[in-house]
């Protein structure tokens, strides 16, 4: 009869579940998140707590025998959304404490083909959206952005804007995951935001983004339109939340002259229903909440 581990989420509890495998002699079939898993017929299921001890005794033992490489992969890849990436990492920590540090540049191995082509897709998915998440500017000086990833990278995001944006106050929300990461001053954390709703955005705001959108159609030159190209190098699911990809608001007026619809802030972030702060990261890249 199969195994599958269950567990909360969280990279300390995909980890834990590594430590379960090799404590109890085990070779779950499938290890998910316990609130999206659908079980196979006649499988078995062994929810795993999470222990941060036993997760950083597996951090600390990939990394001293593999280096931090490997660890930060086995972190890029928790983030992926595909549901066999929990089987993938445990093989891929089985077979990296065997091979050393060279684990991490064999992607033609079986064991870490698939580990591998995770990885990629969730650092293109990073990189995507570091070149495409568009801030706007909301009443209270607070800049939002938007943004449906194929992955959850917005940790991995936070990370990236915090450090060139450490000044400003700012939020990512995640649209598909119903998550925000929130950053102030440099310092960030990850919310729970089901009931997201920015406030409006400022006068000053309307006008920049009329601005760089007149730019951005001025510039192109109609006979040489490749829609194909554009297609290709900018997917369209991201131009829902991209400035220049949007139709003109037929209220610019309104809000150029500060009469756009009211909203507010709580506590300096985005208003949010009950908003509880998530006590972990789902990549091993990010930063520790601040206090």
């Amino acid at each position: 009869m199969s195994m599958a581990y269950l567990y909360d989420g969280m990279l300390e509890g995909m980890l834990s579940c590594v430590f379960e495998a090799y404590a109890s002699r085990e070779d779950p079939v499938d290890i998910a998140e316990e609130s999206v898993f659908m079980p196979r017929l006649g499988q078995r299921e062994k929810v795993i707590a999470t222990d941060r001890a036993r997760a950083r005794r597996v951090e600390n033992g990939l990394v001293r025998t593999c280096g931090r490489e490997a660890y930060e992969a086995v972190g890029m890849v928790h983030c992926s959304d595909d549901p066999a990436k929990g089987r993938a990492i445990l093989e891929f920590v089985r077979y990296a404490v065997k091979r050393g540090p060279a684990a991490v540049r064999d992607i033609a191995h079986e064991k870490v083909c698939a580990f591998a082509k995770m990885e990629r897709s969730v650092r293109n998915e990073k990189h995507q959206w570091q070149q495409f998440l568009r801030f706007e500017q909301v009443e209270g000086g607070i800049y939002v952005a938007r943004c449906n990833p194929e992955a959850n990278v917005v940790a991995l995001l936070m990370d990236w804007f915090a450090a060139r944006f450490n000044t400003q106050s700012f939020i990512i929300y995640d649209e598909v995951r119903r998550i925000a990461g929130v950053s102030r001053g440099g310092s960030w954390a990850m919310v729970e935001a089901d009931g997201f709703e920015a406030p409006a955005v400022t006068g000053e705001e309307c006008i920049v983004a009329q601005t760089w959108k007149r730019f951005y159609d001025a510039v192109a030159i109609e006979a040489r339109m490749n829609h194909g190209l554009r297609k290709s190098l900018m997917p369209e699911r991201f131009w829902k939340n991209m400035t220049e990809m949007k139709e003109a608001q037929p209220r610019d007026a309104m809000r150029e002259a500060g009469l756009g619809r009211s909203g507010r802030l709580r506590g300096g972030g985005a208003q949010v229903e009950e908003p509880g702060v998530i006590s972990g990261s789902p990549c091993s890249s990010a930063q520790r909440l601040p206090k």
